[in-house]
């Protein structure tokens, strides 16, 4: 008898005490290990994350959560070899186990790099602009977004073993939420090996992640306000999930990716041997058979002009034809097996329920004889559009459906009629085609592709979710969001909207704000080291009196000779300016004139101005004061610098705001920040 998947809760492993449930390989039906949960204390595990695995994550800002991903996905990565070998057990092709285990940790990956680039080094997260909530600014408003103080369980499928639980983790930790992951039992074995490198690793802080191999049911009971599900599967037990009494009483967050009949149409402007046409179907068979079609994300409807029905079923059918099926292990196999037998016969079942208005015109629906859970690709003809199986029966295999359509309208009603999906993609060589189906499908659909011939070679193809985009659906798709870059950090968290001063909100926020206290000293503030600069540090500078020639110097020197720099009679007629101006950018330079102290020091360099508004024209003889206030100070983890963004507001000799806008440096740091 094959050995007892462990949990890891508490930080430690645990094994049942019973024999489990038998767990078998895709490819040859042996028995590869057994799992059970019996025995298992599951307040223990939610405890142990809401009251060590929180607080550790909640000790690290972003910048430093982040650092450990990069880690633990570098050493993934130098170990994946044994995750392929294991990975071939559930049926996987070598380039199956690319899709799911170099896709899961290319998502942590892709999480580490854009947390740094794109949070501050903090452990909150200001959400838009400074509300002004009074009349003289002391009293204002500000979102902010904090980690809640609870615990994200994953309920995941048994289709992606790695990215599956990768995917969900990445954002989890991010945002400072421990996660429990709860694998699908078919292929939990891969799960709990990539799980096993994640602990000996020591990367991630004890309590951050768990692991239960078995029943996750018991962990609905324990969840409350604070808490996240995050669900892969079916929706019928989607709904069994989300109306589970604590789930309901308790407010737990739910979020859920189910079934979907995506659909891949062909536009309308497409001949028979274009290269469009070559695309659609190269696309259709690379997704029915990439993992054996099952991806929550592959084609289950093409959907093709009525006059190109045959010529599409002709050349897929060509294709197919060539697809070879078998171990992953063998050279030259194209397909592998589904995940079990059991699967392969509920795929089977759906598709003779298609048989009732669609006919088989490639593959069959009698399993074939042997070992392991094979089955070749299906293809169907759809006989009635209007019939209902094509839009309400999914196959989770290698099969797919080719239906016919009249226009664009018909077309869109018809992917419609799925009543929401994780994906579509369009093949077209027009863009205005391109524009009516998008637009028509973007409210049933999370994601829509549109392949030509100008981005063919780098898409990445209809099947692939990234993790800068989001992944799901709405209506039948679960009508969640997962994915999408830092927006599924931010789901995880807290938006709360905090009103108080100035002062008040700087502290809280971590970041100045427009009438709190400003600081003027002998030291300027580019003299200023990381650890020695302060928020609220401030240089004032002015006034310079802007002249004729200055502006006639500038238009000269830039080639900027807009009229309303150089031409007074055309400038006197503009109803914005009443006479010549000084360019924008002439502000901007001699306001760096004024605040800037030229001797090398801390301020290495000015990587960039966010926010540049021209408020007020500048007109010759304006004097110019510019007021210059640290606003915001980063570290960054990696290097021996950090950024600073300065508030810089250009005023004239009436105190008018002429140009508003952020100044971004990299500075030094000093002894307590290298520390």
């Amino acid at each position: 008898m094959s050995r007892v998947l462990h949990s890891y809760v508490t930080g430690n492993w645990y094994s049942a005490p019973d024999e489990g449930t038998p767990v078998h390989s895709a490819v040859d039906g042996s028995e590869i290990a057994r799992i059970s949960s019996s025995g298992l204390d599951y307040a223990a595990a939610v405890d142990h994350a809401r009251s060590v695995g929180g607080p550790a994550l909640a000790a690290l800002t972003f910048h430093e959560r982040a650092a450990a991903l990069k880690k633990l996905g570098q050493t993934l990565l130098a170990g994946k070899a044994e995750f392929y070998e294991l990975s071939r057990a559930t049926g996987a092709t070598d380039r199956d186990s690319g899709i799911d285990i170099d896709g899961g940790i290319g998502t942590l990956l892709s999480y580490a790099s854009r947390a740094r680039r794109e949070l501050p080094n903090d452990t909150i997260v200001l959400d838009g602009t400074v509300e002004q909530l009074g009349k003289t600014g002391t009293f204002l408003g500000q979102h902010i977004y904090t980690s809640r103080r609870g615990v994200a369980v994953q309920i995941n499928a048994f289709n992606f073993p790695v990215w599956g639980f990768l995917e969900k983790l990445a954002p989890a930790f991010i945002a400072g939420l421990p996660t429990i992951v709860k694998p699908a039992g078919q292929t939990a074995y891969l799960t709990e090996l990539v799980f096993r490198r994640i602990i000996e690793s020591g990367l991630l802080p004890e309590g951050s992640v768990q692991l239960v191999c078995g029943s996750g049911q018991p962990l609905l009971e324990l969840l409350g306000g604070q808490d996240s599900i995050l669900f892969t599967g079916s929706a019928d037990t989607a709904r069994v999930l989300r109306t589970h009494p604590a789930v309901v009483a308790n407010g737990v967050r739910f979020t859920a990716e189910t079934d979907s009949l995506n659909a891949s149409i062909l536009g309308p402007d497409v001949t028979n041997g274009s290269v469009e046409f070559e695309l659609f179907v190269k696309q259709l068979v690379v997704e029915m058979t990439a993992k054996a079609g099952q991806k929550c994300t592959a084609i289950r409807r093409a959907f093709v002009p009525a006059g190109l029905v045959d010529d599409v079923i002709e050349a897929a059918t060509a294709r197919l034809s060539t697809v070879t099926t078998g171990p992953g292990a063998t050279e030259g196999i194209v397909m592998g097996a589904l995940v079990s037998v059991e699967q392969r016969d509920e795929v089977l079942q759906a598709v003779r329920a298609l048989t009732k208005s669609c006919d088989v015109v490639f593959g069959s629906t009698e399993p074939p004889a042997g070992p392991g859970a094979y089955l070749s690709p299906i293809l169907l003809r759809c006989n009635d559009n209007t019939s209902d199986e094509p839009h309400e029966i999914e196959a989770f295999g290698p099969v797919a459906t080719v239906i016919g359509y009249t226009d664009t309208a018909d077309v869109v009603a018809l992917a419609a009629r799925g009543r929401g999906s994780l994906v579509a993609s369009v093949v077209t060589g027009d863009t205005a085609v391109a524009r009516d189906i998008v637009v028509g499908l973007a409210p049933y659909h999370g994601r829509v592709l549109v392949l030509d011939t100008v981005d063919a070679k780098e898409s990445t193809g209809h099947g692939s979710p990234l993790p800068v985009l989001v992944h799901g659906g709405p209506g039948r798709a679960g009508g969640g969001e997962e994915l999408g870059g830092i927006r599924a950090v931010l789901h995880h968290m807290q938006r709360t909207a905090v009103q108080g001063s100035p002062e008040v909100l700087t502290a809280v926020g971590n970041r100045w704000v427009a009438g709190s206290a400003r600081t003027e000293d002998a030291i300027h503030p580019f003299r200023k080291n990381l650890a020695e600069l302060a928020l609220g540090d401030t240089i004032v500078g002015g006034p310079r009196r802007v002249t004729l020639d200055d502006i006639a110097h500038f238009a000269d020197f830039t080639g900027d000779t807009f009229y309303a720099h150089t031409d007074p009679e055309a400038a006197a007629a503009n109803p914005l300016f009443g006479g010549i101006v000084a360019h924008g950018y002439l502000v901007v330079s001699l306001a760096a004139g004024l605040f800037v102290d030229p001797a090398p020091g801390p301020v290495l360099a000015n990587f960039g101005v966010d926010n540049l508004r021209f408020r007020t024209p500048v007109k010759a003889d304006d004097e110019l004061t510019v007021t210059l206030t640290a606003k915001q100070i980063t570290p960054r983890a990696n290097a021996d610098y950090g950024e600073v963004r300065w508030d810089a507001t250009v005023t004239n000799q009436s105190s008018d705001p002429v140009a508003t806008y952020d100044v971004l440096t990299l500075v030094a740091k000093g002894e307590e920040h290298n520390a």
